[in-house]
């Protein structure tokens, strides 16, 4: 047992040295059209062809799940490579437990499994939300600048260009491009934003996708409709502020009880035990 723990962790160094070595030979961009076009720019670790992990995520349908998460929170890394990177992940926190231990004890090696195996995830979600979060803030304005373009004269797809040439780049540019990407490749508009709302999961998003689809169908001016929307996501933008500020309480207690508290105790209390110590508490009258 003790000799295939080795063994495990000498290959995870020697795959983690050569991931590092054949990063630099990536080329730095790629484009792949399955259901919607996928652009990804060069990765820092190169891990698709590492380890031979596509089959088994393509049998257990894992495959479009991690696929949609990078997709959203917009890593420029293909699916097989963050499993690969997880599992490489994995056998260092198994090395590093063995080194800070000094021993192999199979409890340490377990927990050091699962967090290898979380602490990808956790990353991910973290740059999704965050991700989210921006393209919710950035959603009235630019769906303003989007109906003062069609207002002007300009289709969707001209409008979506102009904001994306005349803004600053934003996760939100960033998505309208994408969906430009697609409609160029000959994706219908609709669908291009069907795929991008169900990519980002996002409510603002989802109406505003909704609202275009319905004004499309029923022949109503879009210009109105992104009048509407743009309300909308303000007052959401609003309303989640005043939730925020509302929590802002109930975070700052566990600090006020565990930090703030005991130094004003220490403080106020310091002085008066320490004279109770030297010579009982007659000082003081």
């Amino acid at each position: 047992m003790d000799i295939l723990i080795y063994l495990l962790i000498i290959s995870a160094v020697v795959l983690i040295a050569w991931a590092m070595a054949s990063s630099w030979r990536v080329s730095a961009m790629r484009l792949k059209q399955d259901n919607f076009i996928e652009k990804a720019n060069k990765p820092f670790f190169d891990l698709s062809k590492l380890l031979p992990t596509r089959d088994i995520l393509e049998r257990t349908g894992l495959l479009v799940k991690i696929k949609n998460k990078i997709d959203a929170a917009h890593v420029n890394i293909s699916p097989v490579a963050f499993f690969n990177l997880k599992i490489i992940i994995m056998f260092i926190f198994v090395f590093l437990s063995v080194i800070a231990t000094g021993k192999i004890d199979p409890i340490f090696i377990f927990i050091s499994l699962g967090i290898g195996y979380i602490a990808p995830e956790i990353y991910l979600k973290q740059k999704l939300a965050k991700r989210k979060n921006l393209i919710s803030r950035r959603l009235p304005e630019t769906v303003d600048l989007l109906g003062l373009c069609i207002e002007a004269g300009l289709d969707f797809v001209s409008a979506v260009r102009w904001v994306i040439d005349k803004t600053p780049g934003t996760a939100m540019t960033e998505e309208l491009a994408f969906v430009v990407e697609e409609i160029k490749w000959g994706k219908p508009r609709i669908q291009a934003l069907k795929d991008m709302s169900r990519r980002l999961d996002i409510p603002e998003m989802t109406s505003f996708v909704q609202t275009i689809i319905q004004a499309d169908r029923m022949g109503t001016p879009v210009a109105e409709a992104f009048t509407i929307i743009s309300e909308d996501a303000r007052a959401q933008r609003f309303h989640r502020g005043q939730r925020i500020a509302l929590q802002a309480p109930i975070k700052i207690l566990l600090p006020l009880i565990f930090f703030i508290m005991p130094v004003i105790g220490i403080v106020i209390g310091g002085p008066i035990l320490l004279q109770f110590m030297q010579g009982g508490l007659t000082g003081l009258k």
